[in-house]
């Protein structure tokens, strides 16, 4: 087999909406707008610095709900760039790009090989530097906004080649339940296709779920929301003599997201606590100084502090104060290393011995022991759910919100109600003022969609 090298990239997103961050100021939204943009690039950068043969790009390559004249445009502008250099473009459309979606009519360059619906065609793979035959691509793009079929069923190996095969698939593998379930397949589909390389798309968490063949989710290159936290960006594959492929993963964001954990058992007053969310601020400028980064903070444990948080403002307090500062860099134009606190998720509690009371023969024992157990089984978490919601369902409109819930967030409501009956009913004074400001909450930011 000819050894050579190619990019593999997927879920552009390009010019698409930051998931949960309303009111924030321009200077910001500005720099967020652009990051898409500049990830792609970088991605261009990677291909031509890595003297990679050919770039495989996975769907998803707009969001059609803002699929702006802008965004197709700096996309034909990243093609030209890589065809300039010599290399050719593999790529297909996914759910939120799809071929009925509008867009720019014009034909696709010479170098660009833009994959249809019927069925996975076979492309040619040329190696730059000889011009020789190196790998038969395939690849299909979804006709409209949802294929529920398994289209890995329709891909198949070129009869008589022995070059090495990549397909291109944008889909749900073994049934990722944070993601849509389309264009579902199995593992074990993929493998018996008998390609040597699943260039996948759709999931937005990188991953190789095997190595050979290799199936392999490369990510989206710019995280959108606080659900898509770490680096973010695309694979550079080297695919050996023997026909093994070594994965070189290259950073592209420019925007970072993080969730930080902040515990604030052992804080004695509020001025620990700011201190130590400070420090944590500190930490993640020094740790990604090159770039932009988004954080929600994860106030966890239980201590003193956790009415005073809950009870006199000091989470939205200090939320404002750390967003001024860094709206200071924004508009000095200073984003490399600018850390803009998304918000604070409120999961901390008053000092209870959480354990002690799951012992007792009481009220409060019980109602423990029952969100415990519904924690861990689905089928209670539903029934419980169900029958504490039954009087809302009768309005249609609440039943039509309700019914969108996921799991997550039920776990969430849970842990709420148990968090909040256990301070109401374990005996503290002034505990019903907890009513009004429950001890689980999130200050800043938005409701989490994807």
């Amino acid at each position: 087999m000819i050894p050579f090298r190619f990019l593999h990239a997927a879920d552009l997103h390009l010019d698409s909406r930051f998931i949960g961050l309303a009111h924030i100021p321009s200077s910001v939204r500005s720099y967020l707008k652009e990051s898409t943009f500049a990830a792609l690039g970088r991605l261009v950068g990677v291909a031509v610095q890595e003297k990679v043969d050919f770039v495989v790009i996975s769907g998803d390559i707009y969001d059609i709900s803002d699929a702006s004249l802008q965004g197709q445009l700096r996309f034909q502008e990243a093609l030209q760039e890589l065809g300039s250099h010599g290399i050719a473009v593999f790529l297909i459309h996914g759910n939120h790009d799809p071929l009925d979606g509008p867009r720019l009519t014009s034909e696709p360059p010479k170098h660009v090989t833009v994959f249809g619906s019927e069925e996975p065609v076979h492309a040619v793979g040329y190696r730059r530097s000889d011009g020789k035959e190196v790998a038969i691509v395939s690849g299909i793009s979804y006709p409209t906004a949802k294929v529920t079929e398994n289209t890995a069923l329709t891909f198949h190996r070129k009869q008589g080649s022995s070059l090495f095969h990549i397909a291109l698939l944008h889909g749900n593998v073994d049934g990722d339940l944070q993601h849509e379930t389309y264009s579902p397949c199995t593992r074990r589909d993929l493998i018996e296709r008998g390609y040597d390389y699943w260039a996948l798309g759709h999931i937005h968490t990188r991953s190789i779920l095997q190595e050979r063949p290799a199936i392999v989710y490369p990510g989206n290159i710019q995280g959108r929301s606080i659900k898509e936290t770490g680096p973010k960006g695309c694979y550079v594959v080297d695919v050996e003599e023997e026909g093994g492929v070594a994965l070189h993963f290259h950073e592209l964001d420019s925007v970072r997201w993080w969730v930080k954990e902040i515990s604030i058992e052992g804080l004695s007053n509020e001025a620990e606590w700011i201190e130590a969310v400070e420090r944590a601020v500190e930490e993640i400028r020094e740790r990604h100084s090159q770039a932009m980064s988004v954080v929600r903070f994860q106030l966890t444990g239980r201590g003193s502090i956790h009415r005073l948080l809950v009870e006199k403002g000091a989470v939205e307090d200090l939320l404002a104060e750390l967003q001024r500062r860094e709206t200071i860099l924004a508009e000095r134009q200073q984003y490399n290393g600018l850390v803009w606190t998304e918000g604070f998720a409120v999961e901390s509690g008053l000092a209870i011995d959480r354990e002690q009371l799951l012992q007792e023969d009481s009220f409060l024992g019980e109602m423990l022991r029952i969100a415990v157990r519904s924690e861990h089984s689905p089928s209670e978490l539903d029934d419980l759910m169900s029958s504490a919601l039954q009087p809302l369902m009768e309005n249609q409109e609440l039943r039509k919100l309700l019914s969108s819930v996921g799991a997550d967030e039920k776990l969430d409501w849970l842990r709420q109600a148990a968090e909040l009956g256990a301070t109401l009913l374990s005996g503290r004074e002034d505990s019903a003022d907890e009513v009004a400001n429950p001890p689980y909450r999130q200050a800043g930011g938005q409701k989490d969609e994807h």
